[in-house]
């Protein structure tokens, strides 16, 4: 495949240019791949293994699908939870949620609020706009509108582009 940047023929299986370091994935009429200066959307186990690596991290920024990933995550695994507390009888031991539950909303309750932090850095906000959770209804749907928001393309000022290739980022 050739390097549409510098030239280089690289192998047929080859994602990033040898010389150069470009992305060689391209969009096809199908709308399968990706631009070739954006790196391909975050899956569902690398949204939760990067929920988990970035535990205490509230700087930087976080992709959409990194965020949605992780919202059906935690939802899919409370259900489950609630499931198991429920046939093994130590539901309602915190209030609604069971022994289970309640330690799952625990150990995600801060990976949850770094990565909204992060998730509205890339839209160019402040984490402090996710204490718009406590005005019912309204910050609710507000928070909702730009979770859905596409984030900034290239670098802000909290940081590159995580939808772009370190090699991709403008100087």
């Amino acid at each position: 495949m050739k390097c549409a940047t510098c030239g280089n023929d690289n192998r047929a299986e080859s994602q990033f240019c040898g010389i150069c370091g470009v992305s060689l994935i391209v969009s096809t009429a199908s709308g399968t791949g990706t631009t070739a200066s954006e790196l391909p959307m975050v899956s569902f186990p690398q949204a939760v293994n990067l929920g988990f690596k970035n535990y205490f991290k509230f700087n930087g920024r976080a992709t959409r699908a990194e965020s949605w990933w992780w919202v059906l995550f935690t939802v899919l695994a409370g259900i489950v939870l609630a499931v198991v507390d429920t046939y093994t009888g130590t539901m309602g031991m915190f209030g609604d949620s069971g022994l289970l539950g309640g330690l799952f909303e625990l150990a995600t309750l801060i990976p949850s609020v770094a990565l909204g932090a992060r998730r509205l850095h890339d839209i160019n906000r402040t984490g402090w706009w996710l204490l718009l959770w406590f005005v019912v209804v309204v910050g609710w749907i507000v928070l909702i509108v730009w979770a859905i928001k596409q984030g900034d393309k290239g670098p802000n000022k909290y940081g590159p582009d995580p939808r772009q290739a370190t090699s991709q980022q403008p100087y």
